[in-house]
């Protein structure tokens, strides 16, 4: 039997889940495939200001108020008790090295929000990811698990989408193909859209798990000087000499952590030989303090191991078809970028398909802008994350290149939480098109490769010292946190009186960022809690 949707949406994660409720609050017919079955284990769990700006526009844009609450850790807990996840209220980086115990000078801290209430989250996407299906269910979208797609027909007038579900072969005729699915996945392979992989930089692979009973660096390391956030309440990042490890913890006792590692980092471990578990714990005897941590640490489920977990495509729009982020591209955890780009282009999508005509694409034009956009982004953050990985090698070179990402993206939320623009969706995410931010990353990683050589070496100071000064030199003009100030001694909290006074550099007069304060503090206007 042939059935006939609008649009069909492959891959049920949030970023499906929550397009395919768009498109059918506004009047669509979706149908959602998913070859698996929820709930499910997945990783990508950090979010940040920024996409917690977008689950806001889009909970006002289509009256979504689920997103609203889970935009901030406080409003989550208080609507959502049972959909578990973690606070974050921030960013928190280590330096590790071999054999020793933490320095703690080697440390950076760089607040995200001013409170507990109004951070951001870890998000446990088992739960999450169940929550957006649910709701997409409760908007109209004809939602189907444990459905195998095994072809695609693309014609004039439509694409023929080809399967089994339980067994039964299905058909179901649709106008458009949303791919929200992963690395190879469907349409990639159906259309057999070429590899991009061999224009980008970064390269490692991942040691994952979750754990139980994992200490707080607080009780590892008691002297540690009090920052602006206790340290576990953030995205933890542990620098070693083989990559970083993270570490995000739930309210519920739970933490995700993983260690990525480089091409180098890999070669030093016998991947070939040994299991999941055995690099994991290899890993841990190299690092004292981190393996204080997790002395006592159960996993809560098998550790994983993914050799490279890098993939890019060539091609991410065509005719009656586009692929979502994660579907195009993935680059490497490192500062979340993840769920925030995802969520950037929901929004982009979303407003495609408000302006597509009765029962036809979205405009051609506005297609080929968010192909062009999201291939940019993805090569801004490749540079972003390849650039702090050759930092990686010395601390003060990692610290500098990290406010690039912090001056970027501080700026990006202070102008868009100004704003009522529908058209901040369409902003470059992580300063693409932005004159002063969009060539850093890539300048950075030309200066840090010279610095360090093929050979990894440190660099000298002059040189690590000359680095340090561009960075601080170039985010001036977007610095609107006061980030890279040596007297912050690598702690930066929210300072709302730095922000006032870099009202110019955000084009205001102190006495209209004054005015802003509420919504700068994270606090949106009351007509948006209905």
């Amino acid at each position: 039997m042939n059935e006939h949707a609008q649009v069909a949406v492959v891959g049920s994660g949030f970023a499906g889940s929550l397009i395919a409720r768009i498109l059918a609050t506004q009047g669509y017919s979706v149908v959602l495939l998913e070859r698996g079955r929820h709930p499910r284990f997945a990783i990508g769990e950090s979010t940040t200001p920024l996409a917690n700006l977008s689950l806001e526009r889009m909970a006002k844009r289509y009256g979504l108020i689920d997103l609203y609450h889970l935009a901030a850790h406080g409003r989550w807990k208080q609507r959502y008790p049972s959909v578990r996840g973690g606070l974050k209220r921030g960013f928190t980086f280590y330096r590790h090295h071999t054999g020793a115990v933490l320095d703690a000078t080697e440390r950076l801290l760089v607040a995200a929000s001013p409170d507990a209430f109004v951070s951001d989250s870890h998000w446990l996407r088992a739960d999450v990811d169940h929550h957006f299906v649910r709701e997409a269910v409760v908007a109209g979208v004809d939602y189907r698990d444990c459905a195998e797609l095994s072809e695609a027909e693309f014609g004039d007038d439509g694409v023929r989408l080809i399967g089994r579900r339980d067994d039964v072969p299905f058909a179901i005729a649709a106008d458009f193909v949303i791919d929200a699915s992963g690395p190879n996945g469907f349409l990639a392979r159906q259309l057999g859209i070429a590899s991009g992989l061999e224009r980008t930089y970064t390269r490692s692979g991942l040691v994952f798990g979750h754990f139980g009973d994992v200490r707080f660096m607080q009780d590892v390391i008691p002297d540690l000087t009090p920052g602006p956030f206790i340290d576990d309440w953030a995205a933890v990042h542990h620098i070693v000499d083989e990559g970083w490890m993270y570490s995000l913890r739930f309210d519920h006792g739970v933490v995700s952590a993983g260690f990525t590692l480089s091409p180098r980092g890999l070669a030093s471990l016998p991947t070939d030989r040994v299991d999941a578990a055995t690099l994991w714990r290899m890993m841990l005897e190299r690092y004292p303090t981190i393996a204080a941590a997790f002395e006592h640490a159960t996993p809560v489920m098998p550790i994983g191991f993914v050799p490279r977990i890098q993939h890019r495509l060539t091609r991410a729009v065509g005719d009656r078809w586009l692929l979502l982020p994660h579907a195009y591209a993935f680059v490497d955890p490192l500062f979340s970028t993840g769920i925030a780009w995802a969520l950037r282009a929901i929004e982009r999508v979303g407003q495609m398909f408000e302006t597509a005509p009765a029962a036809a694409p979205p405009p051609r034009g506005e297609m080929e802008r968010y192909g062009t956009l999201i291939e940019r982004e993805a090569d801004q953050i490749d540079q972003l994350v390849a650039g702090a990985y050759v930092a990686m090698a010395h601390f003060d070179l990692f610290a500098a290149q990290a406010m690039i990402y912090f001056a970027t993206v501080s700026y990006a939320e202070a102008r868009q939480r100004m704003s009522t623009d529908p058209s901040a969706a369409w902003s470059g995410f992580l300063g693409v098109g932005d004159d002063v931010c969009d060539s850093m990353p890539r300048e950075a990683l030309r200066r840090l490769t010279e610095i360090t050589g093929k050979d990894g070496r440190v660099g000298s100071f002059a040189e690590r010292r000359g680095f340090v000064q561009w960075v601080r030199s170039s985010i001036e003009p977007r610095n609107v946190v006061g980030l890279a100030d040596p007297s912050r001694h690598h702690l930066y909290p929210v300072d709302l009186d730095v922000l006032i006074e870099s009202h110019a550099k955000l084009g205001m007069t102190r006495d209209q960022i004054i005015r802003a304060l509420p919504a700068l503090r994270g606090h949106p206007e009351p007509s948006t809690e209905s």
